[in-house]
């Protein structure tokens, strides 16, 4: 199984990754962009699209050895995740790790983030939060200058429902340990199929709305 953690700069992602590595027994390997092959100097949306496909084909890989990827650390949303042109290949489970807007400018400021890109982080907060439950809010926010096999037409013109969920977790008053414990905690939850699971080929059950 693909396990995404995602969330916006300062939720913790990294954070959650390395607590998450220790908690976790051999059958979990984790993964962020950086493990995966180098960055380039000026990464785009498209290279960020094609290492979430590597990381989708090491999942399918550790799959063959009864073993899962915990991928966190990115921006990376579930649309990505799931328009990754193997992605019909896995079953995927997702983790919004979220946070209020306090919280929020108070890691960013902590992380001496420019103060003109703040606007940009919280609205990627935003953006987030209402793609956890609508597949249909502001798509071209990821589809824009995208790699060209990203398979959108797997979700994109989908509305809400029940075959579109994620765990969203709540990372504004927990320390880094507690995240890492939470996301652990889930992690293993959604392998035993106790949190929700985009199980491969979901797509096909249910015809694309019309919009």
């Amino acid at each position: 199984m693909l396990l995404l953690a995602c969330g916006a700069s300062g939720v913790g992602k990294t954070t959650a990754r390395l607590h998450a590595r220790r908690l976790l027994d051999d059958t979990y390997e984790t993964a962020e962009l950086f493990t995966l092959g180098p960055i380039p100097a000026v990464p785009t949306i498209a290279w960020r699209q094609e290492q979430v496909e590597a990381a989708v084909l090491r999942a399918i890989a550790l799959e063959a050895e009864g073993r899962h990827l915990l991928f966190a650390g990115d921006p990376v949303p579930l649309g990505e995740a799931l328009a990754a042109p193997s992605a019909d290949r896995i079953d995927i489970a997702a983790c919004l790790l979220d946070v209020n807007e306090e919280a929020h400018l108070a890691r960013l400021a902590q992380r001496n983030e420019p103060e003109e890109l703040i606007p940009l982080h919280q609205g990627f907060v935003t953006w987030l939060r209402a793609h956890a439950t609508d597949p249909g809010h502001v798509t071209e926010a990821i589809t824009t200058d995208a790699w060209p096999a990203m398979r959108w037409e797997r979700w994109v013109g989908r509305t809400p429902g029940p075959e579109w969920a994620m765990t969203v977790l709540d990372t504004s008053r927990l320390a880094p340990e507690q995240v890492g414990a939470e996301v652990t905690d889930w992690c293993r939850r959604a392998v035993a199929g106790d949190a929700p699971v985009f199980r491969a080929g979901w797509f096909r059950d249910r015809a694309v709305d019309q919009v």
